[in-house]
């Protein structure tokens, strides 16, 4: 059986990152690319990138308000 493919988030997508301490999710970063593995990210409102590409499935679309499961 052949697994669905994740969608890949586009370059300047608003996103959340899992906070591996906590499990809980972060808000505030912009997809920079998308890489083998997962994603390079800045911060929101920052140049700069940041230093570790961040795995795909610690990453996902950010909520907004107004979206049913926010």
């Amino acid at each position: 059986m052949v697994e669905p493919r994740e969608r890949v988030l586009e370059e300047g997508t608003h996103v959340e990152v899992r906070n591996t301490f906590d499990g809980r999710w972060t808000h505030g970063f912009v997809v920079v690319a998308a890489v083998d593995g997962g994603y390079r990210l800045r911060r929101s409102g920052e140049q700069d990138v940041l230093p570790r590409t961040v795995p795909a499935d610690q990453v996902r679309e950010e909520h907004r308000l107004g979206q049913w499961w926010y």
